[in-house]
Formats: C-alpha cells, structure tokens, sequence
C-alpha cells in the first residue's frame, strides 16, 4: 500500500471483499445507523413479545400462574443462555457479521412461526371469551417451538451487535477511538426506545386489539431489523474469526500442567516463546504484553528440550505468551463479571417485588377511573435511560475530561463503579417507600385494602434510579468487556456478560426462596407473604441494599487489583 497507509485501517477489519477496510468508505458513524436501527428494530420485536408473555400463557394457553411464571423465566433464561453458542460461532468460524445475518433469520422464522400460532384457525387456541381460551397440545408445541427458535435466534445477535458496532471504529486511530465509548452509550439508548415502544403501544394492541397483531408487529419489525442490517453491509468493517478460542485456552491449560515442574525464570522476556514477527499466531488478534499474575501458565510458553520449534510448535506442549495472555484476560474479566450478578438482581426486582409493591398502591390517575398496570411504571425506567445517555455523553463526558485527563471522561471501571453507587440508593428508595406505605397501613387500619390510598406514582423515583446507575454500570460493562476482552474472544466475552443477567434472577429467585422459608417459621406469615400489608418487603429491600454496599466494597478491591489488557503490533 505504501503512501496510501493511512487510507486503510490497521486494526485488521476488512471491507466486505476481504480486502482492508478504507477508512473513507467504510466503518465509523456511517455504518453504525444500520447497526443501531438493526438493534433498535431487534429489542423492539423482543420486549414487544417478552413483556406481556405471561397474561398470553394463562390466558391464551390455559396455564397456571406457576407454570406460566416458570415457563416465562426458563425462556427467558435460555435467551441469556444461547448467546454463548452464537459468541463462540462468531469468534471461532463465522465472523461476527454472518453469524448475525444467519441467526436473524432464524429469529424471523421465529417470530412468524409465533404470529400464526396466534393467529391461524387450528394453530391458535380455541376460545369461547376473551380470557376463557384453551390450547392443545400441538397447539402449545408449536407456540413453544417458535419461542424457542426465537431463543436461539437471539442468541447469535445479543452478544454479536454491539461488539461489531464497536468494530467500525479503528483502534489504531485517536480520532476514531475516542468516538467508540460514544457509540456504547447510543447503542443502550437505541435499545430503550424499541423498549419503551413495545412496554407502551405494543402492549396496549396485545390487550385491546389481539394477540395476533401483537405478535405480527413484532415480526415484521424483525424483518426491517435484518433489511436494515443488511442494507449498510457495503458500508461494514469486519474482523477475521480467529479460531476456537476454548481450543486455545484449553491448550495452555493442558501445556502448564504438562510443565508443572519446570521453573520460570524472574527474566521472563528472554525465555518465554512467541512469534518473531510482528504479528500474532491467533488470527484476528493482536499481540498481547506478558502480565505477571497467574504465573502458572507462563509454563506453557517455556521452552524445554523437548520442544521440537523446527517444524513448528505443537500447541498442546508450547504456546505463544499471546495465547498464555488470552486465557489469563478471560480469568482476570470474571471477577468483574461476578460483581455484577447483584446489580442485575438489584435491576430485576422491576419486574417482581417492584409490581407486587406497586399493586397494593393506588393505580388510578388523580379521581379519574383510568388505572395504571404496574408493570407500566417500567417506562421511568427507560425514559431515564432515555435522559440519561444524552447527559453523560455531552455533558459529564467533557466535563469529566476535563478534570480527569482520561479521554473518556472516566474510566469503564470507575463508571461501573458510580453506577453500583445509584443502585443502592434505588433499594433505599424502595425499602423508605415500603416502610412509609406500612406506616399508612397501620395508621389506617388498610390490612384488607387491595389498593391503599398512596399513590403508584411513588415509585417513580426507585425506577429512575435503576435506570440512571444503568447508564453508568451497563453501558461501562459493555465497553469494558470489549476493550479488555482478547481481539479474537469479543463476541465470547460479551455473551459472558450477559450472563449476569440470568445468574442476577437466579439470585433474586434464591435470595427469595431462602428469606421466605426463615422468616415463615413458627407460623410467621414472613417479609413476602400474599397480603404485602402484613409483611415486612421493607426488609428484603434493605437486605439487598447491603448486599449491594458489599458488592460495592468488594468491586472496589477487585478494580484496584485488575491489570488492563496490553496490546502490540498488528492483528492478522
């Protein structure tokens, strides 16, 4: 290339020829529209179906309450699940852009198949009143076979698209770099607004129009998510699959142990094997700086006699110090990974003890008649993403940089860590308002009052707070487990993110299971019982507020302790 160097990106990406990318066509803010309105269009079409999945079950399907609420939180579950499938596709074989192409489709097979379980005569339940439906067997099969391709469907896009947003900026150029944190933060906005859409309008059409176009919605805004992705294709900066990175990090597992006798010097630089040239051996991956921690797997890139390098190392003996790097990046993430299970329990409460608080309140505007679902009091939460994002991507960001010096502002690690900060302060929101809303309770003597005489609207504040510590935790969590994930594991570290959303109910279900089964003993009707106006949820609220103070405490001790990630040279 010679003189025209700066025409192209050194960062690896290629155009979709699989030539290097140049930078005036290709990547930055030209290709990201398609990627947001893709993700927008995405999320739309997902929580457009999600949100009101359980009245569709019992309603529809004829289940119980249980067994709806089971069904609902295990494909809700799997969702989080499979995304771990499509990270590994993406990072390993396909590249991040085909596995979104192809899982897209299967995610607009998917919701089809759903829409006319819904809606065909013989496919969907047969009912003799709005509420008094009842399925057949095939009939619910078919829902959950569409379901549950929509559960895989997803999960080749939710740990592929913001990863491949950040792909169009080159990391190798400033002025580019510095526009990726941006990109983070416009990413989660343009999820908040499919959001709100569907939690508003889509749910409105589900309960007064019909199941049928509140699922045939959602399925044609799947289909403008993929036209959408696919129409920016010319304009995409893609990254090469590097190979299977559970491979990798299974080879240095398996080389340290083989070498567990042999000593590594204090000299390291001068005895632990790599490449000679300037790139690295995994493709699609730069060269990583050797760290000192976890020294036990800088055995694997010792050198010993029986090492025969002349026709070419075999990994299963001798790996590259990258390759020891990479699975020492994935350990050092996990612990921030863990840090994050309780504020997604923190978040899930808006979907479970948030409603139950909310139902025993009044949920009638001023003296009119119109009620309020509960659930419905989840837009705060998302217009406060929606308010939020603007904020600290024009105001605290500059303002931030200013004092700082960094050129984000903050780091993603002091961003996730004010976030950890506001979540607390939503729990003692939450247990504050319980505890005034029991006081109104006993002063009134409301014990048998479905709604008492305090307005829903008291909650706003607790749903404002979640969604501002999301701004700063979530979104920090995203770019942080992509800048600090190895360049050849994005999609993978990503997907393990993830994750903390569905150990984060777990948690929830266990922290709930444990705290009702001892506070019910000797005849106790417990914190949770059926009548909120007898228990104390105050309390479970205040208990996660402590748990979060020590989540807190020790992610302080953690991001004092984390090495960031050291790239050199050039990928492949």
């Amino acid at each position: 290339m010679g003189e025209d160097d700066d025409k192209y990106t050194k960062d690896g990406t290629v155009d979709h020829h699989g030539n290097p990318a140049d930078k005036s066509k290709t990547g930055t803010w030209k290709a990201c529209p398609f990627i947001l309105g893709n993700e927008c269009c995405e999320r739309l079409a997902y929580y457009g179906m999600r949100t009101n999945l359980i009245l569709y079950f019992k309603n529809r399907l004829h289940q119980h309450s249980a067994t709806a609420s089971n069904n609902v939180s295990n494909w809700g579950g799997t969702c989080y699940i499979t995304p771990l499938i499509g990270a590994f596709i993406a990072d390993s074989y396909l590249g991040r852009y085909w596995t979104i192409a192809l899982f897209s489709v299967i995610y607009v097979i998917g919701m089809t198949l759903l829409t006319l379980s819904a809606s065909i005569p013989g496919l969907k339940p047969t009912c003799s009143g709005k509420e008094d439906c009842h399925a057949t067997v095939t009939q619910t099969a078919v829902c959950f076979l569409a379901l549950y391709l929509i559960a895989l469907g997803t999960g080749g896009i939710k740990p592929c698209v913001s990863s491949y947003g950040a792909d169009q900026f080159d990391d190798s150029d400033e002025d580019e770099k510095k526009h990726k944190s941006s990109f983070f933060s416009w990413f989660y906005f343009s999820i908040n607004v499919g959001a709100l859409i569907a939690s508003s309008l889509l749910v409105w059409i589900q309960d007064n129009i019909g199941w049928g176009w509140g699922f045939c919605i959602p399925a044609v805004t799947m289909a403008i998510a993929v036209v959408s992705f696919f129409s920016g294709t010319w304009l995409y900066r893609n990254q090469k699959p590097g190979g299977s990175a559970l491979t990798r990090m299974c080879q240095v597992v398996v080389a340290s142990i083989r070498k567990y006798r042999v000593e590594v010097p204090a000299d390291k630089s001068v005895v632990l094997y790599e490449t000679a040239d300037a790139e690295s051996a995994i493709r699609g991956s730069r060269k990583l700086e050797h760290t000192k921690d976890f020294k036990f797997f800088d055995k694997a890139a010792m050198e010993v006699p029986t090492d025969d390098i002349k026709f070419g190392a075999d990994p299963w003996r001798l790996c590259t110090v990258t390759q020891v790097e990479e699975l020492k990046a994935i350990i050092r993430l996990l612990p921030i990974l863990a840090m994050g299970i309780v504020f997604s329990t923190v978040c899930g409460q808006m979907g479970t003890l948030f409603l139950l608080q909310g139902n025993t309140m009044d949920i009638h505007i001023g003296s009119s008649s119109f009620e309020i679902p509960p659930a419905s009091l989840s837009i705060f939460n998302t217009l406060s993403v929606l308010f939020w994002v603007p904020i600290y991507d024009r105001i605290i960001v500059p303002v931030a940089r200013k004092c700082t010096g960094h050129k984000n502002g903050l780091t993603q690690l002091q961003r996730m860590g004010i976030g950890l900060v506001i979540s607390i302060f939503a729990m003692i929101s939450a247990a504050i308002l319980e505890l005034e809303r029991l006081k109104t309770v006993r002063r009134h003597n409301y014990y048998k009052l479905e709604h008492i005489a305090m307005s829903i609207f008291w909650q706003v504040p607790q749903y404002f707070l979640i969604g501002c510590a999301e701004v700063f935790t979530v979104i920090g969590q995203l770019e942080f487990f992509y800048e600090q994930a190895p360049d050849a594991t994005r999609s993978l570290c990503s997907a393990l993110s993830l994750t903390t959303v569905a150990l984060g109910n777990y948690l929830s279900t266990l922290l709930v299971t444990v705290v009702t089964k001892v506070s019910t003993r000797h005849g106790k009707l417990g914190w949770i019982p059926d009548n909120l106006n007898y228990g104390r949820l105050d309390y479970f609220f205040w208990l996660l507020a402590v748990l979060s103070v020590l989540n807190l405490g020790v992610f302080l001790v953690i991001a004092n302790w984390y090495t960031y990630k050291k790239p050199l040279g050039t990928l492949r």
